[in-house]
């Protein structure tokens, strides 16, 4: 099994490449060996904050709506952009009703993927 990183990653650009409208930049479908270091750690630990949420809510986290699952994921990932940059663009860290809705359908489709991976 690929590393928790890779899974994220994995998980994203099938979301990416699902709901997008239109070519996804670049960079939203770069392999994981072309993301940047800051990104592969945001993307393990976002993974590692899902999995520790399901455990902890003894699989409960599994009740919450599509949209909560998605709004967990932004969150921790906005966390992250905090920590590894010092400066974000306000892109990086916008809220949930900001994001444009093949992100915010992506981001529910990773809480999902990993959910199902740990069942």
């Amino acid at each position: 099994m690929s590393t928790d990183g890779q899974f994220f990653r994995e998980a994203w650009i099938a979301g990416v490449s699902k709901y997008y409208p239109g070519e996804p930049k670049p960079g939203y479908v770069a392999p994981w060996e072309e993301t940047p270091d800051w990104e592969r750690e945001c993307a393990a630990a976002v993974f590692g904050q899902v999995r520790d949420f399901l455990q902890v809510s003894n699989g409960n986290a599994s009740k919450l709506t599509r949209e909560q699952k998605g709004r967990f994921v932004a969150l921790c990932w906005i966390a992250q952009i905090y920590k590894h940059i010092e400066n974000p663009k306000p892109g990086y860290v916008a809220d949930w009703s900001e994001l444009p809705s093949w992100q915010q359908e992506t981001d529910s489709d990773i809480f999902e993927a990993i959910e199902q991976a740990l069942t």
